[in-house]
């Protein structure tokens, strides 16, 4: 059963101490896709790191250096994928700062005719740095370690901050809501072992990038596998009930959810969909596309 968190008291543009290494600031960019807004991380003390920027909001990188002691300095900024509520005001805040950027190159997925969501990527991200799985970036008082994530986005990474067992999660687990899983960026195969990674971890908490915090990290991360799992079994009733196409089977599946999120939910049926014509369980007449007819194997 996932059990969502959605509680969370904030004012925009005001930092917030979360605990002696973590501070937060939230932009103002809330939508059906980033809740109340962009989460900006701040870590350590004197020499900071920021984690996820943000959009580009000049007002959003003024709060960031407005919640920064006047002997601090931003050492670090480090991004864990590439959308546009994210990654892009790394570049103002760089400029401001001459921090180097951490993080992965946007992906270059195949594409193929989809709608166009607010989640789209980054495509201008360079960072200074890309990291890898198990890197360590260092402060003075802190320790993060990157943690490949791909599925949500193929260049997805959460951080670990090792000083308080804190993984900082990004989109990939967020308590307010699931994560949405949209090709050709994201793949469903990818997320499904990224969190089945998650499982093996000893974080006692995570910070997503949207929404509050998450206490209870490997019951929530169960959930969510439910929660999958759950989504391809309702696929698979549908193809057996005849729907074959994947815009019929959304109009089934979410038809208690605004109708404008359609578009984002049959990204995401599609999602699963590939995943189980690589499985053989569904076939299609050609490669998999969003229009495509499946039928059960």
């Amino acid at each position: 059963m996932l059990n969502l968190h959605t509680d969370i008291e904030f004012e925009y543009g005001v930092v917030d101490r979360l605990s002696p290494l973590i501070r937060r600031v939230i932009a103002n960019n809330p939508s059906p896709f980033t809740f109340t807004g962009t989460g900006t991380y701040i870590i350590g003390n004197g020499n900071v790191a920021v984690i996820d920027p943000g959009p580009l909001l000049d007002e959003h990188v003024e709060a960031i250096l407005d919640a920064l002691e006047p002997d601090e300095r931003v050492s670090h900024i480090l991004v864990t994928h590439t959308h546009l509520d994210h990654s892009p005001a790394c570049t103002p805040l760089g400029a401001r700062t001459n921090a180097p950027i951490y993080g992965c190159p946007p992906p270059k997925p195949e594409t193929f005719d989809a709608p166009r969501l607010e989640e789209d990527a980054d495509d201008a991200f360079n960072p200074d740095h890309i990291v890898a799985d198990g890197d360590i970036i260092n402060g003075a008082d802190w320790t993060l370690e990157a943690v490949a994530t791909p599925g949500h986005m193929a260049n997805h990474v959460c951080y670990a901050l090792r000083e308080e067992k804190t993984l900082f999660t990004g989109d990939h687990v967020m308590g307010w809501s699931t994560s949405i899983i949209a090709p050709p960026d994201g793949n469903m195969q990818d997320y499904m072992a990224s969190l089945a990674r998650l499982l093996t971890r000893d974080d006692e908490l995570y910070w997503p990038t949207h929404g509050p915090c998450i206490p209870n990290p490997k019951e929530f991360v169960e959930g969510y596998i439910q929660h999958r799992q759950n989504r391809e079994k309702q696929v698979l009733t549908r193809l057996a009930a005849g729907d074959t196409r994947i815009t019929a089977m959304v109009e089934v599946m979410y038809a208690d959810v605004d109708k404008k999120l359609h578009p984002a939910a049959a990204l995401s049926v599609f999602a699963h969909m590939q995943d189980l014509v690589e499985r053989d369980r569904v076939s299609c007449s050609g490669k998999p596309a969003l229009d495509s007819e499946f039928t059960l194997v």
